[in-house]
């Protein structure tokens, strides 16, 4: 019986790749493309079927506490519409975090880099906040004020991300404290800080603070409202514009936020 022909190594051929790379990475990125465009459809619709009830809420509570129409009878009635509309702006916001991480975490940003000066950026947030710094009876203190950099950002994304810290800041001051402001230029970077006297957390909490839902503290101590999604959102931002986030903190110290962008 005549042996089998032995195979030539030379005449072995690899076999072909079914799929070439190039059309691999061309379906991969269309499956991708396809995958923000529902994301982008999906926040579009969230925004405007959770939005726009809840304006309604708060537009006619408003009225109603204000007895823009005249006077509602009972004082409670009053009270109670004030109460629906407190509510009603707290939800809203809530809303629009989520819809904000989502949209982060999902990569679809519409970030537009321009020059940005930081007097303006910080006048802007502290009127935003007035009240609220009032009603805790907190100083804000912008350092060298008049004569801070310009840095490159997105123009909305920078006082969303100012307004986080901010607003973290004067929460966790006792009244009378005084939060720092200031902006450095280091470089070819400027290092935005956010200083506050408040009771400050453990250096080991830290890294879950920038994850969503994270609070310092514990869950039934806590003495401050909110979800824990103002700082991952600033880093989230941050990141979408080349710069980075940085916390430092430890307990009786207060608490120190440091954003670093790219100087214009």
């Amino acid at each position: 019986m005549p042996e089998p022909a032995s195979l030539d190594a030379s005449t072995l051929r690899p076999l072909a790749d079914p799929v070439p790379a190039e059309r691999r990475t061309a379906a991969i990125e269309r499956r991708r493309q396809a995958l923000d465009d529902r994301k982008r459809a999906f926040l579009r619709m969230v925004s405007h079927e959770l939005r726009t009830p809840l304006n309604a809420v708060i537009g006619f509570s408003e009225i109603l506490s204000k007895e823009l129409y005249g006077p509602l009878g009972s004082p409670q009635y009053k009270e109670y519409a004030t109460i629906v509309h407190d509510s009603g702006l707290k939800l809203l916001k809530l809303v629009n975090q989520i819809v904000e991480i989502a949209r982060l975490e999902g990569h679809v940003t519409d970030i537009e880099m321009t020059p940005e000066n930081m007097d303006e950026a910080f006048e802007d947030v502290i009127d935003a906040l007035d009240a609220q710094i009032r009603q805790r009876e907190v100083i804000v203190h912008v350092v060298a004020q008049g004569t801070l950099p310009t840095v490159l950002a997105d123009s909305r994304g920078l006082r969303t991300m100012l307004t986080n810290l901010l607003q973290n800041a004067v929460t966790h001051s006792p009244a009378g404290g005084v939060v720092h402001l200031a902006a450095a230029r280091i470089g070819g970077e400027v290092e935005i800080t956010i200083r506050d006297q408040g009771p400050g957390v453990d250096s080991a909490e830290l890294p879950r603070l920038l994850q969503p839902f994270e609070q310092g503290g514990a869950i039934l101590t806590r003495g401050h409202e909110g979800v824990g999604l103002g700082l991952p959102i600033v880093d989230l931002l941050s990141r979408a514009m080349g710069g980075r986030l940085k916390l430092s903190s430890s307990l009786g110290a207060g608490f120190l936020a440091r954003l670093i962008l790219t100087a214009a």
